[in-house]
């Protein structure tokens, strides 16, 4: 057999030479260059000639791409390792299995994609026999990120090997009743089998970059070898259009990621037609993973080819199929040897004579069957290249057709991915293809069957021991049981119960700070990991590049610009920091990796993802969900948080609407914290649920997003009451009442109770005493450190109370009794503290900062906005004016001495 490190693709070899002796001049001229002028004149005279080639209308492939054949000549081919003819057979119950499955669902109206898994079957089926590396071997195993529409066909191969149960296969779609599939690989929905949720197009390429990337830091930081993990990503051709989709593939190449491949299902069609109609998306693809600097590996035609290039003494052909465009090789598929004789072949003498030697059934073969990705040898060969190629990461462009072996009304039509169902005859036709033993008396009531060759039979013992082989089943996500992380000493949060006395601090400075103390610990400091998309010194984090450094593979080369400082730019192979670029997405993806790390490697990390928070929610909300499904634990820290902190910045850096949004995820644990202790124990709180011993029902597949601001404020100390740190975590607590702040009210003084969180406190504690010295009224002010937190506290509630259970809102037990009307404000639109209204008993009122943002100072842009101390003045007496406990005039007086 062929050793694959002696491998070398060249598609030169599928080419004939008609002079060999000239081709050696040329390149012994060439060779004579390089020894005498160096390689930088060879290359000279290369890039030269190769110009003039060009300008000279010579038909040559561009500097980046290759002609469209082969990279690896079928000469070069190793021999697959294993029993083609029983993997044929596994392929096609697979193949069945999955159509029918969906078919059957169909009557249901759930739908379900069946084209794509008939075209990928082979790309999967090779892996899973002879690459993937499962989780019961030793490390990690390998990481399979599943292309969303292929899901059948996984659930297919899981029902062939015992996995799964026709019961199962008949719920597909249907999870209600509690024994279903989901649609596409969900780790939330069928944790023991998906680790990647992947059908939210493009972020798959991503994840699997930054997840190999992952690897390598934890290799280099001496937690978990993961030299022997492999990260395979499936895609498709029509996924590559997405910008997540090519986005780090420089990050790749740059790092040398040689444990990343790429498998492009290259079946030239997306959703609603082809991806390239006039063009070649394969050559498309090669040049841009080639100008990235990965090694590429095309797998396009099958052996059926071979005689067409045997025949091909001129090139002819390889030219010919370079002009062709995508959609004409599509029509080639659905149309007759008659057709391609004319179309194709007759469009050049010389090819036109090489049809002559062919029979129609030759034609036929070639064209509409004949494909790189529909041939275990092919793909064996191309895998096998891929592993062996050192020093970067590897795409493989398989050419394959969309509906392969579903019959004429699915190959290559442009609705096949809207396609649910094939008919009893179209089954039938597919049964004799595939060559199973399935009968017509089978079809009970016109309702398909599904097959399987028996528990004993050679194909599923043949399947069982080539996993075995392989390290156990795959796709599989297991989490290791680990013990829970001690908790850090006690001083690390308690540090800030005492506040800044005169000092202003910063909300993000005091999280830096408390993250500078946790990563000192002894137990469980090396196991956080700070991410940073090139803003380190905006959130003051700089402190940390001496002591953490930086993570780079290739350390630091170079002396840094800063090295006599203090704080200098320190990067190290085992750093702790990631500190991405200017990159959102490629952040997200770090902390996705990280945060699944428990599961994915048995090893527990802990993330924190420090952003501007107008870039989280807003820019990578996708992710954000994609972390939700893939279950991750961490930190998501929205720094320069609120519409009015960041004075200057104007529209597109404030942020009114994040804890909006995030609300809407059901995995995040949003908060707003105004002071540095409720920092600290928010952050103390999630290292228990996440990291330690969480409580009954508590689930510990949650993230913590803080929003924390860049305004230095005096930062006080923490209330001596009862029940603060519960109040803290579970979203509101009383910070003060008028009288504990000093402001003695007159007896029988109207009251009203001022709901803050965040910054926006701030302003709610200078209202509070304008209330008492220049209007008579008492505030009692409280800290919202989460809206959403209440909301759903209060939701669980209602749902408890329809089924019998009696539940009091936390929100309505702590403002129980509480005097007057409510008034919430935050540097958030209204939505964002209205989420509570309907479970506050009192009146109820909101300020906020709805709107587009603008740039001017914090004073204006709350004046603006009408959030403000004195906006909250005006607000308040106009609620308690509606009451009539305060004189309607006292509302106009304000507005105009207060200028509003």
């Amino acid at each position: 057999m062929t050793d694959p490190k002696a491998i070398q693709p060249s598609e030169l070899d599928q080419l004939p030479d008609r002079d060999p002796e000239e081709t050696a001049e040329w390149q012994a001229s060439l060779d004579a260059v390089t020894k005498a002028a160096g390689p930088h004149r060879a290359a000279y005279l290369m890039r030269r000639t190769l110009e003039r080639a060009e300008g000279a209308g010579i038909a040559l492939p561009k500097l980046l791409e290759t002609d469209y054949v082969n990279s690896i000549p079928t000469a070069d081919e190793p021999a697959v390792d294993g029993d083609e003819a029983l993997e044929q057979r596994i392929t096609a119950w697979n193949r069945w299995n999955a159509a029918a499955m969906v078919t059957r669902g169909s009557k249901h109206g759930v739908g379900g994609h069946i084209a794509t898994f008939a075209s990928a079957a082979w790309l999967y089926e090779t892996g899973f026999n002879h690459f993937f590396k499962g989780k019961e071997g030793d490390g990690s195993g390998d990481q399979l990120y599943i292309q969303g529409h292929a899901s059948p066909g996984i659930y297919a191969r899981a029902f062939l090997d015992g996995r799964l149960g026709e019961e199962q296969l008949d719920n597909f779609r249907r999870e209600a009743g509690g024994n279903g599939l989901p649609s596409y690989p969900h780790p939330r929905r069928l944790p023991w089998l998906w680790e990647f949720p992947t059908v939210s197009m493009g972020l798959g390429p991503i994840s699997a970059i930054y997840q190999a990337r992952f690897n390598r830091y934890l290799t280099s930081r001496g937690i978990k070898d993961l030299t022997n993990s492999h990260v395979w990503a499936f895609l498709g051709d029509g996924e590559m259009d997405e910008p997540e989709s090519t986005t780090a593939l420089t990050l790749a190449s740059r790092e040398g990621l040689d444990n990343l491949t790429f498998v492009i299902n290259c079946n030239l069609q997306r959703l609603d037609g082809p991806v390239r109609a006039n063009f070649k998306i394969v050559q498309e693809l090669e040049a841009q993973f080639r100008g990235a600097g990965w090694n590429v590996v095309k797998s396009l035609w099958g052996t059926a080819w071979d005689e067409l290039f045997q025949l091909d003494t001129d090139g002819a052909l390889v030219r010919r199929l370079r002009e062709v465009p995508d959609a004409q090789v599509q029509t080639y598929q659905t149309r007759d040897a008659a057709y391609i004789r004319e179309d194709f072949f007759g469009k050049d003498p010389q090819l036109a004579e090489m049809a002559k030697l062919l029979s129609d059934d030759k034609i036929l073969e070639c064209f509409h069957y004949s494909r790189g990705g529909h041939e275990s040898r092919k793909v064996y060969a191309a895998y096998r290249a891929a592993l062996a190629h050192k020093g970067a990461p590897t795409v493989i462009l398989a050419q394959t057709v969309k509906g392969h072996t579903l019959g004429t009304g699915f190959a290559s039509k442009n609705a096949n991915h809207q396609m649910k169902k094939l008919s009893v005859d179209e089954f039938k036709d597919m049964r004799d293809l595939l060559g199973l033993p399935i009968k017509d008396s089978d079809f009970v009531d016109g309702v398909v069957p599904y097959g399987h060759p028996g528990a004993d039979s050679p194909e599923v013992r043949y399947l069982q021991e080539r996993r075995a082989a392989l390290g156990g089943p795959a796709p599989a996500r297991r989490v290791h049981p680990v013990a829970p992380l001690p908790a850090p000493a006690e001083k690390a949060f308690t540090s800030f119960d005492k506040g800044s006395g005169s000092q202003n601090v910063a909300t993000t400075m005091a999280f830096v700070r408390l993250v500078k103390d946790l990563v000192r610990d002894k137990e469980t400091g090396k196991r956080w990991v700070p991410i940073v998309p090139d803003e380190a010194r905006t959130f003051g984090m700089e402190s940390l590049f001496p002591s953490l450094g930086i993570y780079s593979p290739k350390g630091q080369t170079y002396e840094p610009v800063d090295r006599d400082q203090l704080m200098y730019y320190k990067e190290a192979e085992n750093g702790q920091i990631l500190n991405e670029g200017i990159t959102e997405a490629g952040s997200m993806a770090d902390f996705i990796a990280a945060s699944t790390s428990y599961a994915t490697h048995g090893e527990t990390m802990i993330p924190f993802y420090i952003f501007y928070s107008m870039f989280g929610w807003q820019r990578t909300a996708d992710q954000m969900w994609q972390l939700g499904d893939q279950l991750g634990r961490g930190f998501l820290v929205g720094a320069t948080a609120g519409r009015t902190t960041l004075t200057g910045e104007g529209l597109q850096h404030a942020d009114g609407h994040s804890p909006a949004i995030a609300a809407t995820n059901p995995a995040s644990l949003t908060y707003d914290p105004a002071f540095a202790y409720e920092v600290a124990a928010i952050v103390k709180d999630g290292l228990r649920r996440m990291y330690g011993e969480a409580a009954p029902g508590e689930d510990p597949n949650v993230f913590y997003y803080l929003t924390v601001y860049n305004e230095p404020m005096p930062q006080p100390a923490k209330p001596s009451a009862a029940g603060v740190d519960e109040g803290i975590v579970k979203g509101l607590y009383r910070f003060n009442t008028a009288e504990s702040a000093g402001l003695a009210p007159a007896a029988n003084a109207p009251r009203i109770q001022l709901l803050g969180s965040g910054t926006a406190i701030h302003w709610a504690l200078k209202a509070q005493k304008l209330l008492a010295e220049e209007w008579g009224v008492s505030a009692d002010v409280w800290s919202a450190t989460s809206w959403t937190e209440l909301r759903r506290d209060a939701m669980e509630a209602d749902a408890a109370l329809l089924r019998g259970e009696e539940r009091i809102p936390y929100v309505r037990q702590a403002l129980q009794g509480a005097e007057g009307p409510v008034l919430a404000v935050s540097d958030y639109m209204r939505q964002v503290p209205d989420q509570i209204a309907q479970w506050v008993e009192q009146d109820w009122s909101s300020l906020g900062a709805d709107g587009f943002g603008l740039s001017d100072t914090r004073e204006a842009a709350r004046r603006h906005f009408g959030v403000d101390a004195e906006s909250i003045v005006v607000a308040a007496l106009a609620q308690l004016a509606g009451r009539g406990e305060v004189k309607a005039t006292a509302v106009k007086e304000a507005r105009e001495r207060y200028g509003l």
